[in-house]
């Protein structure tokens, strides 16, 4: 099955749960705010098997020198077709003129698949954050 992939962000709310859901994320119990994450994200890039949304990426970006690329996903129906890989080729194009393009795997399993793609890890980072309760 040929795989398309759009930057329009033409998907619904209930396809985005369902991708969420069917990667097994906690972000999925929070269906309204993941969507209007992604609505109001600088870049959604996603992927699609027909009318099935197969996966996306999203990225975060001040404009001119550092973007975030907080998302990347797919529907374990679509692993091992690279989909994750098109979907980080196509942000790291969209990125070329940017002095950083940083990633922060949440999973240190995941850390394999970003290497592949050109990242390294930084000499002295530490990721940080602070969880507010829904």
């Amino acid at each position: 099955m040929a795989i398309e992939h759009t930057d329009e962000k033409r998907f619904t709310q209930e396809q985005v749960s369902e991708l969420f859901k069917s990667v097994g994320w906690q972000s999925a119990q929070y269906p309204d705010r993941v969507y209007r994450a992604l609505m109001g994200s600088n870049t959604v890039i996603s992927a699609w098997g027909g009318e099935h949304l197969a996966g996306l990426a999203r990225v975060i970006d001040d404009g001119s020198m550092i973007a975030y690329m907080h998302w990347v996903l797919v529907n374990p129906a679509y692993q091992g077709m690279h989909v994750g890989s098109g979907l980080a080729q196509r942000i790291k194009q969209h990125y070329a003129d940017y002095m950083f393009l940083e990633v922060m795997p949440e999973e240190s399993k995941n850390a394999p698949f970003y290497r592949r793609h050109g990242f390294t890890l930084m000499e002295d980072g530490r990721a940080m954050q602070i969880v507010t309760p829904s």
